[in-house]
């Protein structure tokens, strides 16, 4: 699959687009990055209406490829490294969203489906 990262939409655009995909993931933008291994604390959240243009300074723009192999950690860095946009992979466990920082050398299909597994 491929996301359009431009300065015009949505934070919850880009979210709605991967969680089509991956229902049992989602993403969460933030303001700051988060260190290898640690997860990033709410207060820094940044919410679904925020354009993509105004909370980022570097500014490329094209189709980011995300493939279920991928890793999370490399989904991770490629939004911080090509787009300039502070992301974290959660995982549906039941009724609840956990961050993936314990998990983030599983694959994107791996973590879909320990959320599938978690959601029944």
């Amino acid at each position: 699959m491929t996301i359009t990262i431009n300065d015009k939409q949505s934070l919850g655009e880009i979210k709605e687009a991967f969680n089509n995909k991956y229902p049992h993931l989602k993403l969460e933008f933030y303001d700051h990055a988060h260190k290898e291994g640690e997860g990033s604390p709410v207060r820094f959240q940044l919410e679904d209406n925020q354009i993509v243009g105004e909370i980022r300074k570097k500014h490329s723009e094209g189709e980011l490829s995300i493939h279920a192999n991928q890793k999370v950690n490399t989904l991770e860095t490629r939004f911080k490294e090509i787009y300039g946009l502070n992301v974290q992979v959660f995982r549906k466990s039941n009724k609840i969203w956990l961050q993936t920082t314990a998990t983030d050398e599983w694959t994107l299909a791996h973590q879909e489906h320990k959320g599938e597994l978690n959601d029944r």
